[in-house]
């Protein structure tokens, strides 16, 4: 998988924008502590900036040290853990590294550690939680191989990681941590 992911992380350590297979479609990715590698998706995306988008990390560290662990309940944080990894993505309230642009207009963040195993392994050896976004320009139907990504976007992209995807139907569903409530199901 190395000479699959070196173009991918060649692209995102100097500020690039990728595209690389998830749990059920094609996402969008870069540094989400590079403000103008999130600009740069955003306008590939044809996305408003107040909508904010979600980070995926291999591991819990990775995405915890964008939240707000302290006003959580333990009781919420054994319900995260048992669906991770997994295709569950939990809206915590931000921490203080959670970058502005990647909240939106939310004071929460949206954060998965996600069990594709590419995606996974794209954040391993990038060493750090990344953006995840579907790979689709705004209202468009998300791509869901590295040939609708390339037709989508063509050149447009730093780099694109062909496999496949990780069998399911819909994105994953987000909840909010606090309340458990389904907010995309």
């Amino acid at each position: 998988m190395s000479d699959l992911l070196d173009p991918a992380l060649t692209a995102l350590r100097s500020g690039g924008v990728v595209a690389y297979p998830t749990e059920a479609v094609y996402g969008l990715g870069c540094d989400p502590r590079d403000a103008n590698a999130c600009e740069r998706l955003f306008a590939l995306k044809q996305r408003p900036r107040t909508q904010g988008v979600l980070l995926i990390g291999a591991d819990l560290e990775q995405v915890l040290a964008y939240v707000d662990l302290a006003t959580v309940p333990e009781e919420a944080l054994l319900r995260v853990r048992a669906t991770w990894p997994g295709p569950y993505t939990w809206v915590f309230p931000a921490g203080p590294a959670a970058p502005a642009w990647i909240r939106g207009d939310h004071a929460g963040i949206a954060v998965r550690v996600t069990a594709h195993p590419i995606a996974a392994e794209l954040c391993r050896r990038f060493g750090a939680a990344l953006v995840s976004t579907s790979a689709n320009r705004h209202g468009a139907a998300p791509a869901r191989s590295a040939a609708e990504v390339r037709a989508a976007f063509g050149a447009e992209l730093d780099a694109v990681v062909d496999g496949p995807l990780g069998g399911l139907v819909q994105p994953t569903e987000i909840r909010d941590v606090l309340s458990g409530a389904v907010l995309r199901g």
